[in-house]
């Protein structure tokens, strides 16, 4: 009993004030990591970060210092951490290995997410793939074509290659190329097209319209025409467009050439 109680005091001596040192270094460690997390959050709700990535690199950010908290209120009471840090690297070398491909997605996912080069209700084509961004997920993003199929993109790919996102300006320009027939007029055809834009409510006045001849083709004169409208107006404008201009040609007399071939024969005896 006197050995037990002579040990016990002179465990109090030699790791009493160590135990209670790592005790006050744990308490203000944790204090200290709720204040730098809480801040983390505040500066990622600044700068408008998707909700889902904000919580989750929070919690990364918080898990991380609290080991290296751990380890060294360790080390102050005298365990050696040496071994339990290589354990920790070795285990983390295996995991980065095996998961390679994973972390580049969701290293691709955290930059798209800050950076923002789309989001989602954005019309895009990347990959060989085109269609609105219905939902940006850590790993992977997802596209929903116009056919309502969904198309499923890794990250890394999105952040590493280029893109084309069509819905970050707020006006686009419509390009069409119109034929009409060698020895029709090309006045006509210019007033005629020139007045469909200008009815047209969706085709913006200012950048103004453009009409030119573009080409003089195999068989038909082309004319080249070009007008602004709204991001969301664009395809109706485009294809409202063309519906009107073969009717409105046909109506005008304006032939639309097509190519022919005309095939001869001969009757030899």
């Amino acid at each position: 009993m006197e050995n037990l109680q002579e040990n016990f005091v002179e465990f109090l001596v030699n790791y009493g004030p160590k135990v209670l040192g790592a005790i006050v270094v744990l308490i203000i460690g944790l204090w200290v990591i709720g204040s730098i997390t809480r801040y983390i959050k505040n500066a990622f709700e600044k700068r408008e970060m998707d909700p889902s990535l904000r919580g989750f690199l929070s919690s990364m950010i918080a898990i991380i210092l609290k080991i290296l908290l751990i380890i060294s209120v360790m080390s102050m009471v005298g365990i050696a951490v040496t071994s339990f840090i290589a354990i920790l690297g070795a285990a983390g070398l295996a995991i980065g290995l095996a998961l390679s491909g994973t972390l580049q997605n969701f290293a691709g996912g955290v930059i798209i997410l800050i950076f923002k080069p789309y989001k989602v209700g954005d019309f895009i084509t990347a990959q060989g793939h085109s269609g609105t961004v219905e939902e940006i997920q850590i790993f992977v993003t997802m596209l929903k074509t116009p056919q309502n199929v969904v198309i499923i993109i890794p990250n890394s790919e999105l952040a590493t290659n280029s893109l084309t996102n069509y819905s970050v300006k707020p006006i686009r320009r419509a390009d069409w190329s119109f034929g009409i027939a060698y020895g029709d007029s090309y006045d006509q055809a210019k007033e005629v097209l020139l007045k469909l834009l200008q009815e047209d409510e969706r085709i913006l006045k200012d950048p103004e319209p453009f009409i030119a001849l573009g080409e003089l083709g195999d068989s038909s004169v082309n004319i080249t025409v070009r007008a602004w409208a709204n991001s969301g107006d664009f395809w109706g404008v485009f294809f409202d467009m063309n519906e009107k201009v073969y009717k409105t040609f046909a109506k005008e007399g304006i032939n639309i050439p097509f190519p022919q071939m005309d095939v001869h024969l001969h009757n030899q005896q």
